[in-house]
Order: C-alpha cells, then structure tokens, then sequence
C-alpha cells in the first residue's frame, strides 16, 4: 500500500495544496448554506441520490492518477471481471476528502466494455467525451445500460479536470505566488471506487485493475475495486434498531468520583502549570473576539477588534474559541475564585445568550451550515464542554443555554447525516454524552447517540482488539481524534448498563496504547497520515497535545469504574507530566506537538485545537490527585495539595505535603472535626522501584507493590500522620519505531513517572567506556549538585546532562539518544 499524505490541520491551508490534499474551495465562501455549497442531485446526470462518505488515510483511500500539467490526454482504469458475465450499468464514486469532495472526476469519459478487452472491440455504455461532466462534487453516479454481457469495463478519461485549489491563492502572501503556482496548476483522474452492477451486486469488488502505462498509478490502482465498507459509502447512518428504552436501562452505580471543588494546590508543578494558564486564557483574547462570530452570526454589529483573525481556527471553526476559553476559565473557577476570569465568563455566556435564536439555537455559525468544515462536531463538541464546565463552576444559564440548543438538535434534519458528512462527524459523540450526565441531561441525548452515531461493526472490531479498527477506520480518516468517540462509548455503557460498549472501550484501551502510544505518553496518530501500529516516528511532527488530553479524560472514567485498577492513573500521570505540562509555554501559549528529539516547537496561542484541550486539563489539574469515594479518599498522585470532604457526620481533612518528585518523601497530614471512619487508599505507583513502606504515626503498618493500591480503613483521629517514600528509579526502553539506523540504537530514560531528555544537542552519542550494555548507563548516572532531578553520565560523555522533559524549553535535545559502548577497560 502506497504512503499517505502526510499532513495535519495544523498546517492545512498551507501545505494541504502543495501536498496533494487539497481544501474545499469554499474558505472565501465561509457562510454559505449547505442547499447552495452542494451540487443538485436533481441536475447531475446519472445521479443516485446518494453522496459519498468521506475515506482518506486508510485502506479505502480514493485511486489518484499521476498529474499532468495539461488537461487534454488520455488515462484510464479497465476492470477485469474475470470472465465474460451479464451487467446491466456501473457506479462511479467520487474521492471524499476532509473539506473537498470530487476533486479529479473525469472532464470528459467514456465508459466501455469489452468481451476480449482488445482496444477496438471495446462497446461504449456512458458517452460523456464531447461534452463537460459537471463536477459531481460528493453525488455517487450510475450509469445504466442495455443488459450487455463483457470480461473488461474500462473509465476511458480523455479530459482531466484541474485540481480544486484556486481560491486558496489569496492565503498565500503575494511573493510566494511565483513559486506555488506552478505546483498547483495540474491535472489528474481521481475516483473513489467503480462498481459494475449485475442484480445488485457488484461483479467487480476484489477484481483486477489495469491502468495506462502513461498517467495510471498502478500502485493505488486496486483501489477502484476494493471492498465496500461496513456501512455502506454513503452519507446516511439511521439505525433505529439501535436504540434502547430508558426504562431498559441499568445505569453504573459510580463508587468513586472526582471532586469538582474542595482541592487546594500547595506550590509544585501542578500549581505553577495552574497559574501558569490563567495568564494565558487572560491575554490571549478578550472576551469580545470571541464573542464576534456569534454577533455576526445574529446581525448584531460587531466592536472594533485589532486581532488578527485565524483562517482555519476562527473562521471555520467559529465558536471553538470561546469553548476554549470556557473549558480552561470553568475548570480553573471550580477550584479558585478569580474576579477577573469570573467576570469574562459570565460575560461571554451573556454574550452567547444574547444572541440565542428562538427555537434555542446558540453556535455561533448559522443554522445551514452545519456540515461546513468541523463545525457540526468538533466546534459543537467544545462548546458544550465549555458551557457544561461553566455550569458546573456555578453560572447556571449556561446549563440554561445548552439544554435550549440540544432540544433544537436532538430533532434537527441533518441527523441522518451528522456522522459521516460532518467531518470527523464521531467527534462531536461525547458532546451529547456530556450533555446527558449534566444536571439538565435527558435520555433523549444517548438515545440520538445510538440510532444515528453508534457503528456496531466498529464496537465489535475494537472489542476483538482488531488493529484495523483504528488506523484503518473506514470512514473519513483515522485520527486521535477517535479517542473521543470511545469516550462516547464508555459513557453509553454508563448510562445503559450495556457491556457490548464496555467491551468495545477496552479494545481500544489496549489498542491505543500497545499500538501507537509514544514513550512518555503522547500518541503518534496523526490525521492523514500512515499509522500503521507502533510507526512512531522520531522527525515527523506527532504526538497531539490534544490527544493525550482525551487519553486522560478517557483514564479517569476507566479509574472511577474500575478504581482498583492503577494502571489509569498511571496513564494519567505520564500524560499530565510529560505531555500537558511538557507542552505548556509558560503563559505564552501551548505546543501543538510533542517533539521527542531536535527542539520544540513554540508555543501557540491561536486557538489551536490543542491549545482548547490543554487549557481545559491545566484548569482542571487539581481533580486528579485524589478521588472521593463512599467511605473516604484515595490518594492518586504526589502533587503538594490538600482535600476537603465530608464523611460519616463529619469532615475530612487531608493535607499533602510533597516535594515530589524532587523529593521522594510524601507526608499527609489528617485533620478532622471529631473521631471518624473512613478508607484512605493510597496509589503505589507501577513504576515503582521496590515496595513501599508506609507509616502511620510513626509505626510501619502496611508494606506494598507497585501497581497497587494501599488501604487504612480505622478511625482517624485529628493529627494522624501518614508518611512512605516512593523509590523512584531509571529506566531504559529501547526504541523501536519507523526511524531505525543500522549499528546506532536508541534509548530513551525514564525517572519514575518523567520523561527524561539528553539535552545540548539533538543527536547524541553516549559512549560509555568499558559497558558492554546499554543499561550500564544507569548505575553511571550521577545527581547534578543543586540542580534537582538533573543527571550527568559518569565515566562516559561526561558532558551528557539529562534533565526532565517537562523543563525542556528552547534548547536542543534528544529523548532517544544513541547509546554505545566500547567493551574496552579504561
């Protein structure tokens, strides 16, 4: 199978054209309705009336010829069905891409057929060589015929079309002009499948394919006849069987939860990360840009703004910005009160109030153009994170707000359609999940879920651990972005009681993370691009900063359902550590991707899709440390911090103290207003070096493994002390992804839960004299003296310094270095 196109939202409009992707040409056109974007299927000769789903970067990618720089030559594609047999028309699909659809369709074709296949026994069935084909845009087309009975049906094209492109000109700045032109100017043939149709069914699927030897790409060519996919190539997913009556239902009885308030941060990372992004959320836009889009939207006339509006971020997406800013200000507000971020919240809801339609409709794009871009999943997606989060930090017009809209969605007409024409329409899943464990949630809103969004063969593929089912999803392309879409599931089998989606979430736990998880947590599955499992790569741009952060949204609904578990926290951890905070720029912004060798990048603040997700878990930080559950806390991570709940009649105190992980000495105070019972349950992380001792008071009373919990079930009475160690230690994990060089073996160095990086270069050679392994290097490491958690190698580079990954900044670095060793005495 060819390369994909290796290509990311984040540099789009830019690189998508030159690259091979191209852009939907409707950027100029951003408000235009659906009825007048989409081409009618009334007017388009042989239309169906079906519109193709979309298919790039997996297995049911469409088949592009190679280009021509003139539009009047000759290509084809010519079928062998194996033997002579009768057919009475064939079906031709146009490539459905991100934000473009028939994109390549022939100008001007012929379709033939052929007993002996022979060039002058050939038969014509669709002649369309004298005139132009309109440009069929997403409509799947069929052209029926007399019964004819042939071995070989060919596409004859004799007029290319020129690629979609033009209006993206005016993105390019003027100078550049010269050079880009010329690489967008070409002609191609580009058809997502053929079918030949006898009695409904497709005499061509797994057939041979022959291309010319001139313009055919006869790598991609089996294409055209690969196997339908498990829901069909159209648009429409409407599947009442689905859907279960509430009164069916056995929703999950949590046994533990995360507290939404009641935590307080004592200093250490956590806290300076937490603060770190008030000051980003302040100065990055005011509450009036990102109220525009919805002014504009209602016709209310728009204040003078000097910020420079992003193409993509803010204009396609409208609205996204202020779901950024909702998430990151709503999760910070539930654990400190700021005046001034409390003032431009409600100030923004206001403002969205303010232009609230009378059938309860509140996105900032109008109605009709729902499927434009992102906008049906991923802008409805983070705005109902940000409404639900402001809810729940005290501003109940925002609950208010939501359950207006989602009664105006949960009956609109594009339903049908929501999953497969809205791109990566799956994203916007867990919007209505969210929605319905919010106070104003109704079953009505999973319900929606399973008769237009639930994909049973995919539930079954991820419950078999099928690593198709992620990097080969057939519909639209395969991204991170299917984190959420199981996040989805698990709250379905939340609300339902379902195991089948329980099954299916699991899957995909395990997929995820044994298949495309990097060392220290990020994920190498990127959009448009190859992700053939464990293709992580050391120079491509991977590891989305907002895929980790629905990884740790996913981990704390596993951790709360199945709380005995540690490995959630642990994945948890190491996403907080090495990818949140790693990626976090201070105040300035954050990182889109999470380099692992060279120098990273700098931190964005343009609303980025990562940008949106981090700032909605740095808000948050507090609630991961503990959780509550019926009968007490459980200590889940070693930040300084403290807790308050109330238990059995009374409160519960309990205050960290912690250097960690500077300092591997945890101390925990409890504080209560009289005798009480409670469980407090601390985490012994898997990373863990040794077992941990725990003492009560002074005196030893529990000695535990790594990957475990430890429980003190008593009464506690105010003054009770809690001390243990953790033994943190190295290790070496050997790599193994796509960018291997023969002789040169890479390691990366893990401390506990913390990424390290070799920095001063983003090549290393460590050369340790004398080792014959690799892992001789880390008896050889030796502390830097007042520069905690830094590391030189002793009897060795010496002038290697490794230091966490999260203190990286600009500076160059390598969490693979190249470790050698030369056997030899000094």
């Amino acid at each position: 199978m060819g390369k994909c196109n290796r290509i990311t939202r984040r540099n789009l409009i830019r690189n998508a054209l030159i690259g091979g992707i191209s852009l939907h040409s409707s950027f100029p056109l951003m408000q235009m309705s659906m009825a007048q974007a989409s081409v009618p299927l009334t007017d388009l000769p042989g239309a169906t009336g079906e519109r193709m789903a979309a298919a790039e970067g997996s297995f049911f990618r469409p088949y592009r010829s190679r280009h021509s720089s003139v539009p009047d030559v000759v290509t084809w594609a010519k079928i062998d069905l194996g033997s002579v047999q009768p057919f009475n028309s064939v079906k031709l699909y146009p490539m459905k891409g991100h934000l473009i659809a028939g994109d390549g369709f022939p100008l001007r074709f012929r379709i033939d057929c052929s007993e002996g296949g022979d060039d002058n026994t050939f038969q014509t069935i669709a002649d369309w060589s004298e005139y132009d084909y309109p440009d069929p845009d997403d409509c799947i087309v069929q052209f029926g015929t007399e019964p004819k009975v042939a071995r070989y049906v060919r596409v004859y094209v004799t007029r290319l079309r020129k690629k979609k492109h033009a209006t993206f000109l005016q993105f390019f700045p003027k100078e550049t002009l010269p050079r880009i032109e010329p690489l967008l100017s070409f002609f191609y043939f580009c058809l997502a499948k053929i079918e030949v149709i006898s009695a409904d069914l497709d005499l061509a699927a797994g057939r041979m394919v022959y291309v010319d030897s001139v313009l055919g790409n006869s790598e991609d060519a089996q294409q055209l006849t690969r196997a339908v996919r498990p829901q069909g190539e159209g648009l429409i997913t409407d599947n009442p069987a689905n859907v279960t009556q509430h009164a069916t239902w056995r929703p999950l009885h949590a046994t533990a939860l995360s507290p939404s308030t009641d935590v307080t941060l004592h200093g250490g990372s956590f806290q300076r990360a937490f603060e770190q992004n008030i000051v980003y959320l302040l100065e990055v836009y005011s509450e009036e840009d990102l109220l525009i889009p919805f002014r504009r939207r209602s016709g209310i006339k728009l204040p003078r703004s000097d910020r420079k509006t992003e193409p993509f971020w803010d204009e396609a997406l409208p609205g996204s910005n202020a779901g950024r800013f909702l998430m990151g200000a709503a999760n910070t507000l539930n654990w400190v009160e700021h005046p001034e971020l409390r003032k431009r919240l409600r100030k923004v809801i206001q403002g969205i109030a303010e232009c609230r339609q009378q059938n309860g409709y509140i996105m900032a794009y109008p109605e009709d153009s729902f499927f434009y871009s992102e906008r049906g999943a991923y802008t409805r997606a983070w705005l109902t994170h940000g409404l639900v989060d402001a809810g729940y930090c005290g501003e109940p017009l925002a609950f208010e707000l939501l359950r207006g809209y989602y009664d105006w969605y949960n009956h609109m007409p594009y339903l049908p359609r929501a999953l497969r024409e809205a791109v990566q329409g799956g994203q916007g899943m867990v919007a209505n999940t969210r929605m319905f464990f919010s106070p104003v949630g109704k079953p009505e809103d999973i319900q929606v879920l399973q008769r237009y969004f639930q994909e049973n063969y995919w539930i079954e593929d991820l419950a078999a651990r099928r690593t198709d089912a992620i990097w080969q999803y057939p519909y639209d392309r395969p991204h991170v972005y299917l984190i959420t879409n199981v996040e989805a599931y698990l709250d379905l089998f939340r609300a339902t009681g379902d195991e089948r989606y329980l099954r299916a979430v699991l899957g995909a736990w395990d997929l995820f993370r044994e298949n495309w998880q990097q060392i220290g947590g990020s994920f190498s599955i990127v959009e448009l691009r190859e992700n053939f499992p464990k293709s992580n790569g050391l120079y491509e741009k991977l590891g989305e900063t907002c895929g980790s952060a629905f990884w740790i949204k996913l981990n704390q609904r596993l951790h709360l359902i199945f709380p005995n578990q540690e490995k959630y926290i642990t994945e948890i951890e190491k996403s907080l550590y090495n990818v949140i905070l790693a990626n976090q720029g201070g105040s300035r912004g954050i990182r889109y991707f999470t380099a692992l060798l060279g120098q990273k990048e700098p931190p964005q603040h343009v609303n980025t899709c990562c940008e949106g997700q981090a700032t909605r878990i740095l808000g948050g930080l507090p609630q991961y440390i503990y959780t509550l559950t019926d009968d007490g806390i459980t200590v889940n991570l070693y930040e300084p911090s403290s807790i308050t709940c109330k238990r059995n009649g009374g409160v519960l105190h309990l205050k960290m103290k912690s250097g960690f992980p500077r300092n591997p000495l945890i101390t925990i105070a409890i504080h209560v207003s009289a005798p009480m019972m409670a469980s407090i349950r601390i985490r012994v992380p898997s990373w863990a070096q040794s077992a941990v001792s725990f003492e009560l008071n002074r005196e030893q009373f529990e000695t535990a493994v790594g990957g475990t919990f430890v429980t003190l079930n008593r009464e506690w009475r105010d003054g009770d002390v809690i001390k243990f160690n953790l033994p943190l230690g190295f290790k070496l994990t050997k790599y193994t992804g796509t960018d291997q060089t023969q002789g040169r073996e890479r390691y990366a160095l893990e401390y506990g839960p913390l990424l390290m990086a070799a920095v001063g270069a983003a090549e290393f050679e460590v050369i340790l004299a004398s080792a014959t392994q690799p892992n001789e290097i880390v008896p050889r490491l030796r502390a830097v003296e007042g520069e905690p958690l830094h590391f030189s190698v002793d009897f060795g580079s010496t002038d290697v310094k490794f230091i966490p990954y999260y203190e990286v900044t600009d500076q160059l670095f390598s969490c693979f270095p190249i470790i050698k060793t030369t056997g030899l005495p000094f």
